[in-house]
């Protein structure tokens, strides 16, 4: 495989969540900015709006909202992506928002600039997080950031710099991953191959005999955060 700076950065990256409580320099914060906004944008329509959090008391509620996160608090910086077609609606009063499809395009592009920041800060020697736990309140989170109608929160970020980094967790391999003019399913042989990459992983880190279905389980065989759907109609999305 051909490699350069970019993909090395790329193909090495692991989530971080213990921090050194060094602050992230002004200058690094506002490149990782700039970086996230020069991101791909559906139809340049810009759906997305970045919530830096700074109030010692609104962090401590993050965390906890996101499942007593500890690294929401102790992260030299904490950003929220929000999706946001308010400020279309804004420029384009007739705008016919509500459109299942609007949600989509809202999330994909908002999940692009939360990658392209953290890419950015890990260029500059940091690391991070995603905070999807952030919806397990979604509601209290939107009204703690004081977010409007036609917005909400997707994800947040966690940033500083590294206090220790984790092992590289082996991804799916490229032959369940990659398909060509047509889907294929993995074959039994192949799931059960990184399952027991997973559990060698997992045994490593010290948690022996923990598999790929034993992680898959407490997220996907459970009713998972049933009040979103009433939230995102309330903020005036996937309504149709």
């Amino acid at each position: 495989m051909r490699t350069n700076e970019t993909v090395s950065l790329l193909c090495n990256h692991v989530s971080v969540r213990d921090f050194t409580g060094e602050p992230i320099a002004p200058e690094d914060f506002d490149a990782i900015i700039e970086a996230a906004r020069a991101s791909s944008s559906t139809c340049f329509l810009q759906l997305t709006s970045i919530v830096r959090v700074t109030d010692p008391e609104k962090r401590a509620k993050m965390a906890v909202y996101a499942g007593n996160q500890a690294q929401v608090v102790n992260a030299a910086e904490f950003i929220v992506f929000c999706v946001d077609f308010r400020r279309d609606l804004r420029v384009c009063g007739e705008a016919d928002l509500g459109w299942a499809e609007q949600l989509v395009a809202g999330c994909v592009d908002t999940g692009i600039m939360a990658q392209s920041a953290l890419t950015a800060a890990e260029s500059l020697g940091l690391g991070g997080c995603f905070i999807g736990g952030l919806r397990n309140h979604i509601r209290e989170v939107g009204e703690l950031l004081e977010l409007p109608e036609h917005t909400f929160a997707l994800v947040g970020l966690t940033l500083g710099h590294p206090a220790k980094r984790n092992d590289l967790k082996p991804r799916i391999p490229v032959s369940m991953l990659l398909s060509e003019n047509a889907y294929r399913d993995a074959t039994d042989e192949e799931l059960a191959a990184y399952d027991k990459v997973l559990t060698n992983y997992y045994g490593d880190r010290g948690m022996p005999g923990t598999t790929w279905k034993g992680k898959l389980d407490p997220i996907l065989a459970r009713e998972r955060r049933p009040f979103v759907q009433a939230y995102l109609n309330e903020q005036g999305f996937n309504r149709k």
